[in-house]
């Protein structure tokens, strides 16, 4: 075997670098990037992480994210619908803990808002207290007249019942 033989053979087979970041401001774009993919990833239920893995960058997967649990505007207006019934007819046995009820009801409120359907503090506050089972009716009366009910954060009125519990 020749010389020009060898040396073709051996660099054929070495694989072709990408060449990475060169300044200091592709750094730390880069960086930036890595810390908001694992993020998105994180976000994700355990379920969906291979197959949203394959996406090399942030904004491919943020988009690729978007198009898979976005919607279009028929899928977000029947989701809206169905979180405002679940709202209205939001009630809590006497067997579910303070924390569980709070967390449920907080869960539909956000995903409202994530669809642009915002509540009034007074409305949430009324419905956490009407969805109480019937143990809480002695404090659900006192706190149905304060008469900053209106304007009382839901993480505070929840509180007042978490000291009380």
């Amino acid at each position: 075997m020749d010389l020009e033989t060898a040396q073709t053979t051996t660099t054929a087979k070495l694989p072709i670098l990408k060449q990475g970041p060169v300044t200091t401001e592709e750094k730390a774009q880069k960086k930036n990037d890595v810390k908001v993919k694992s993020m998105l990833l994180m976000a994700l239920p355990n379920e969906h992480l291979m197959t949203f893995n394959q996406y090399k960058d942030a904004m491919t997967l943020f988009v690729a994210i978007q198009t898979r649990f976005g919607g279009n505007d028929a899928t977000k207006k029947t989701r809206k619908t169905l979180l405002k019934q679940m709202y209205e007819n939001f009630s809590a046995p006497s067997t579910e803990s303070l924390d569980s009820i709070f967390n449920r009801l907080q869960k539909i409120v956000s995903q409202q808002a994530i669809l642009g359907e915002n509540i009034s503090q007074e409305d949430l506050n009324l419905k956490f207290l009407r969805s109480l089972p019937f143990e809480w009716n002695t404090y659900v009366v006192v706190w149905r007249n304060k008469p900053d009910l209106d304007i009382m954060n839901f993480d505070d009125l929840y509180n007042n019942f978490k000291i009380v519990e």
